[in-house]
C-alpha cells in the first residue's frame, strides 16, 4: 500500500483518519477540500492540475469525493478506504464540527471560514451530508460488492472502532 484513497460522507473523518495513515505510513496526505477551495469559497482553477500533480507520486493518502477527479484518484489508488459509518454518527460528528468551527471561527483552506448565515445552504456540510450519505451508501456499495477489477484493496469500514482499529502496516 503506498497510494491510498479514502472515502466517505461530509463528517465521517475522512480527514483525521487519513492524516493518521499518511503519518504511519510517512507520506503525504493530500487534502481534497485544500485544492478545491479557493478564497471566498470558489472553485480554484487549478484543482484538476492539482490533484492530477499530486496524484503523481509514488505514495501519498488523499481524502476526498469530488467528482471532478474521482475517476483520476480511483485509477492510481492501490487501495480504497471507505468510511461508511452510519448516518446518525456522520450528522452528529459534522454537526459538532461545524458548531466548532462557527463558534471558535476557525479558519479552513485559503481562509475560508464556516459562517452562521451559510446554515440553510443546501452546499452547508451538514445538508450535503445529510443528502450524500444515501447516494455514496449505493454507489460506493456497488463498487465494493465485487472484486474491483484492477485488483486495488478495497476496505469497508462501518465504525468508529473498526476505523480506529485499521492500520497499513497490519491486515485488516
Amino acid at each position: 500500500m503506498s497510494r491510498i484513497l479514502v472515502l466517505g460522507a461530509s463528517g465521517s473523518g475522512k480527514t483525521t483518519f487519513a492524516r493518521r495513515v499518511a503519518a504511519t505510513l510517512g507520506v503525504p496526505h493530500v487534502e481534497l477540500d485544500a485544492l478545491h477551495h479557493g478564497p471566498g469559497w470558489t472553485v480554484r482553477p487549478t484543482f484538476v492540475a492539482d490533484v492530477d500533480a499530486a496524484t503523481a507520486a509514488p505514495a501519498w493518502v488523499v481524502d476526498g469525493n469530488y467528482s471532478a477527479v474521482r475517476e483520476l484518484v480511483w485509477a492510481r489508488a492501490d487501495t480504497i478506504i471507505w468510511l461508511d459509518l452510519p448516518r446518525w454518527l456522520v450528522e452528529w460528528q459534522v454537526i459538532r464540527r461545524t458548531a466548532g468551527r462557527l463558534v471558535l471561527r476557525r479558519p479552513l483552506w485559503n481562509g475560508n471560514r464556516e459562517r452562521w448565515r451559510t446554515l440553510h445552504r443546501a452546499s452547508h456540510p451538514i445538508r450535503w451530508s445529510w443528502r450524500k450519505h444515501g447516494e455514496y451508501r449505493t454507489s460506493y456499495g456497488n463498487r465494493f460488492t465485487a472484486d474491483d477489477p484492477a485488483g486495488r484493496r478495497l476496505v469497508r469500514l462501518r465504525s468508529r472502532r473498526e476505523a480506529a482499529a485499521w492500520s497499513p502496516v497490519r491486515p485488516a
